[in-house]
């Protein structure tokens, strides 16, 4: 029988984070105690100023209408202005192409810049759009694997063993999701004069930008890799910065050739994103850093204590993270033994498992393409955080 839904989308895999805290929700809702670690997304309110200039904004009748489909002027303006204040890159408004948030951002990159078959090198552990944006658009995903010894971060050898003629485009995310790695200053830039030497893009995902702890510090790949040229395109958005994961707002940022191309395109998909999240974004962006800080300090305590709560279960074992707010837990330990009654072979089944008889939720690593491991996000309350790791490993430690 001829299938109804297309070959495209028939190989293309759901989102696991979205699925993870979907059920975790779900359950939640019927009454069961779970703690959820699978959402990327803080757990604080959108700053007041934010909520206050949307509120006004439903009141504009000009934001009743239809505005340019590269966003509107006002928030153009705005992300030049801190594109430049935040990361010392300096590009037009012209340059700029509003989306509805990073992932729409990173598929219209990949839908612009590749033909059938070119190959896009993608870090692991990767966030799991990339590969599936990738294989939407025509290209050919190539996993470049990292490893826990050397903190996760990608090198230039470790790139330059999966290059190949076809390699089009580098996928370069510091800080990272899932595992909070955070390329040193020195080796961005060296990244950035091999991509060059090798005609290769980079798509530079900077949306955790100003989520870096202790002497770790984020860099813009084309500003310490002038070598790059224009062969570059930057994805951000309000998201994780400004507590705005529901607003929808993000950005890419590029070539005016490529930038034109990506607005063409989007003016035959969506149009223009909401006015009113624009409107909000605006806000964000034209305000202080004061809330963000806030909330930077906030996951950095808990950085910390998830680390330590993670390292003292049974069997598992956790880097520190530098960035983001993530743990990237490895998890073989508990793996192809007995525990609860039951013999978890892969981290998908542990992670099932933690979820039926601990009331956890956890994103197993091979959504990432990193099998044996998990990923927990450290956005939640740090009551909560405390109770699901201690419920971890008394569950661990009793078997």
């Amino acid at each position: 029988m001829t299938s109804r839904v297309s070959d495209l989308l028939a190989g293309l895999a759901p989102s696991a984070t979205l699925a993870v805290d979907a059920k975790a929700k779900a359950l939640k809702a019927a009454g069961e105690p779970v703690i959820g670690y699978g959402a990327g997304e803080p757990d604080f309110a959108t700053p007041a100023h934010i909520v206050e200039a949307a509120a006004a904004a439903c009141y504009d009748v000009a934001n009743h209408k239809y505005t340019p489909t590269a966003g509107i002027a006002e928030l153009r303006d705005a992300i030049v202005d801190k594109t430049r204040r935040d990361s010392g890159l300096e590009v037009t408004s012209s340059q700029v192409l509003v989306t509805n948030g990073g992932k729409h951002a990173i598929a219209t990159a990949f839908v612009t810049l590749l033909n059938p078959g070119d190959e896009v090198l993608i870090p692991a552990p990767y966030w799991t759009t990339y590969p599936e944006s990738v294989y939407l658009a025509g290209g050919r995903p190539v996993v470049v694997p990292t490893s826990p010894e050397q903190g996760f971060r990608v090198t230039v050898a470790d790139l330059e063993a999966f290059r190949t003629p076809r390699t089009k485009v580098l996928v370069f995310c510091s800080p990272s999701n899932p595992t909070g790695a955070v390329v040193h200053p020195d080796e961005v830039a060296a990244i950035g004069r091999w991509a060059a030497e090798h005609g290769i893009w980079v798509l530079a995902d900077e949306i955790y930008e100003h989520l870096t702890y202790g002497d770790a510090r984020h860099v813009s790949l084309p500003v310490v890799a002038p070598e790059v040229g224009d062969r570059f395109v930057v994805v951000n958005g309000v998201a994780k910065t400004y507590a705005m994961t529901g607003w929808r707002i993000g950005w890419m940022v590029g070539p005016p050739d490529i930038m034109a191309a990506a607005t063409n395109y989007q003016s035959q998909t969506t149009s223009n994103i909401s006015n009113i999240s624009q409107r909000a974004a605006v806000a964000a962006l034209r305000g202080d850093l004061s809330a963000v800080e806030e909330m930077r300090r906030a996951f950095d305590r808990r950085r910390r204590a998830m680390v330590e709560a993670l390292n003292d279960i049974d069997g598992v074992s956790c880097v520190t993270p530098e960035g983001a707010f993530y743990c990237f837990a490895d998890v073989r330990g508990q793996l192809n033994c007995e525990l609860g009654g039951t013999f978890s072979t892969s981290s998908a089944e542990l992670s099932a498992t933690l979820l039926d008889q601990v009331k956890i939720a956890v994103v197993p690593g091979e959504a990432f393409g990193a099998p044996g491991f998990v990923r927990l996000s450290y956005a939640l309350s740090d009551e909560d955080l405390a109770e699901g790791l201690r419920r971890w490993g008394d569950w661990a430690n009793a078997h």
